[in-house]
């Protein structure tokens, strides 16, 4: 028995690191792959802005479903590059349907980790174009071993943290906020 005991000791804590280690922190919160987009998003103290818009976007809901999905996600600082004016006209009552059509312009209709992304990237010789829910075609592309995105205006995010799990897809941070053809 104290030796069935000890071995629970041992790989108890063993195994927690591993879980923990799973998923990078976001927004210095844990990110737990057996939440959903949602359910992870509200905890990243880099996304209240994301949060904010996606509710008033009304697409709490789809981001909580089954999935799956891949969200290019733009931290708060992104949408600091965003004038306060345009912000918040953005999230008048009367903008929701642009503002959903932006958000969704930031959503693949699966899910794709960043070595799978960098594979059709090399694939198709160093660009790879990414349709998203919201109707935009992204063009994924390397840069020093990182992955950008160029939205249909030619705006350039990074992903600056890339893979962290959720249980209806993946999030990959992104450092701008990308926008449609308008």
């Amino acid at each position: 028995m104290f030796d069935a005991f000890k071995v629970a000791l041992l790989v108890l804590p063993l195994g927690l690191p591993v879980v923990a280690q799973e998923n990078p922190m976001v927004g210095g919160a844990a990110m737990f792959a057996d939440r959903t987009i949602v359910a992870n998003a509200v905890n990243s103290k880099d996304h209240e802005t994301l949060v904010a818009a996606v509710q008033q976007a009304g697409l709490v809901d789809t981001l909580n479903s089954e999935g799956p999905f891949t969200v290019f996600a733009p931290t708060d600082a992104a949408f600091d590059r965003i004038s306060d004016e345009s912000l918040s006209q953005l999230m008048m009552p009367q903008n929701k349907a642009q503002l959903a059509q932006i958000l969704t312009c930031h959503v693949v209709a699966a899910s794709v980790m960043s070595d799978a992304i960098a594979g059709m990237i090399a694939d198709d010789g160093g660009v790879h174009p990414v349709p998203t829910v919201g109707g935009c075609t992204l063009q994924a592309r390397m840069q020093g071993g990182k992955i950008t995105l160029t939205d249909e205006q030619g705006r350039s995010a990074t992903v600056t943290i890339a893979d962290v799990r959720q249980s209806n897809g993946v999030i990959h941070v992104i450092d701008r906020v990308l926008l449609p053809a308008m």
